[in-house]
């Protein structure tokens, strides 16, 4: 059974989570928490907080978001359930991950600044184990069952985010193991990515494009070419030759990409 996490909280993405989260569980015949952070006010420099009306009334949005949700996922016959906590998301976050496999989460938030989702999905990749899932606030569920793109640089990050990414790759149409130009001495190659996704019977193919600054342009471009749901990867690499130019990547992939991203690092 795959632990699948779900950040709950009223905002211009948690439709589009709920979505993938709820078509991940069932898919992966897992178990779904809903993690229902309500963050701490805001506390300005001069020792002032938020008007207390104003927590109030967020509270009050937040019982009434739970309750709906509460009834959505109850019919949908999957396993889950839910945790209330008062906490700011990224600590909170942390701390749940240690007993995920998948997190949803939003690549960033288009139509809202707040809360920064591009932040939090960023830093709970730095710190889990766990597959961060990363998703448009526009998305309207995961197929599973589809063509997938494994964006492909060598790195350890890369064969991290295809081992994690194994049981959802194992529903997938077609993989192919994409990779821009040559690749540093001494990385995992793409054959080798190849072959161990063929060890686990997942249908598989290699592109190998010429190499190019666009990195995220062109594995987006890449993910439409094969008809992609999702693209799966590894983030912020270790060295900073692999931070200068896949960290970008990352940042990139978080900022513009409107397919959901399998992300590892």
């Amino acid at each position: 059974m795959k632990n699948i996490l779900l950040l709950v909280h009223q905002d211009a993405g948690q439709e589009a989570r709920l979505k993938v989260a709820v078509d991940l569980t069932r898919a992966l015949r897992g178990h779904l928490t809903c993690i229902d952070i309500t963050p701490f006010p805001v506390v300005f420099d001069q020792g002032m907080s938020l008007a207390p009306a104003f927590i109030l009334d967020e509270g009050k949005r937040e019982e009434v978001n739970k309750v709906d949700l509460q009834r959505r996922i109850g019919r949908e016959d999957i396993s889950w359930n839910w945790d209330d906590l008062r906490d700011d998301f990224i600590p909170a976050l942390i701390e749940a991950a240690k007993n995920a496999d998948i997190i949803v989460l939003n690549r960033k938030l288009d139509t809202s600044a707040r809360p920064n989702m591009r932040s939090i999905t960023s830093s709970v990749l730095m710190h889990t184990n766990a597959l961060v899932v990363a998703v448009s606030e526009h998305a309207n569920g995961m197929q599973l069952d589809c063509p997938v793109l494994v964006a492909w640089d060598g790195s350890a990050q890369a064969s991290l985010a295809l081992e994690r990414a194994l049981p959802l790759l194992k529903h997938a149409s077609l993989v192919t193991i994409f990779q821009l130009g040559d690749l540093p001495e001494a990385s995992v190659t793409a054959q080798d990515a190849v072959e161990y996704l063929q060890r686990q019977k997942v249908p598989v193919q290699i592109e190998i494009a010429p190499a190019t600054k666009e990195i995220a342009a062109e594995i987006c471009l890449a993910a439409s070419r094969v008809g992609a749901t999702y693209c799966v990867m590894g983030a912020f690499g270790h060295s900073r030759l692999r931070e200068a130019i896949f960290g970008g990547v990352t940042r990139a992939m978080l900022e513009k990409a409107t397919l959901p991203l399998a992300l590892a690092h």
